[in-house]
C-alpha cells in the first residue's frame, strides 16, 4: 500500500510538470524551456526521479513547440493558397543559399 501511495505522488508530481508546459507559453519561452531540460539532461547530475519530471517536461514542451511549428505551416501555406496558389515547396537545407554564390565560383565574367 505504501508502494502504491509513493507512486501515486510521483505520477501527480510529473503530471504537474507536463501541466505546467501547457499554461500560456509563447513559442520561444517554450523553446527556451525545453533548451533549459535538454542542458539538464545532457548535465547527468539530476537524480533519477528529477531527471525522468524534467523528461516528461522536454517532451511536453517538444511537442507544443512542434504543434505550433505545424500550425504555422498551415497557415503559410492557406496564404500561398489564397494569393494565387502559388506553388509550396519544402525547404531544402542543401540548397545553395543564392545563385550569385553557385555561379561566383565557376569562373564567370566578373
Amino acid at each position: 500500500m505504501a508502494k502504491a501511495k509513493a507512486t501515486r505522488a510521483k505520477e501527480s508530481k510529473t503530471s504537474k510538470a507536463a501541466r505546467a508546459v501547457k499554461d500560456k507559453m509563447s513559442f520561444e519561452e517554450a523553446l527556451e524551456a525545453l533548451e533549459g531540460v535538454v542542458d539538464q539532461l545532457e548535465d547527468g547530475a539530476l537524480p533519477l526521479e528529477e531527471a525522468l519530471v524534467e523528461f516528461e517536461k522536454g517532451v511536453a514542451l517538444s511537442r507544443r513547440c512542434s504543434e505550433e511549428l505545424d500550425a504555422a505551416d498551415r497557415r503559410i501555406e492557406v496564404l500561398v493558397e489564397q494569393s494565387g496558389g502559388l506553388d509550396v515547396q519544402p525547404f531544402d537545407l542543401e540548397a545553395p543559399e543564392s545563385e550569385d554564390e553557385e555561379n561566383s565560383s565557376d569562373g564567370g565574367a566578373f
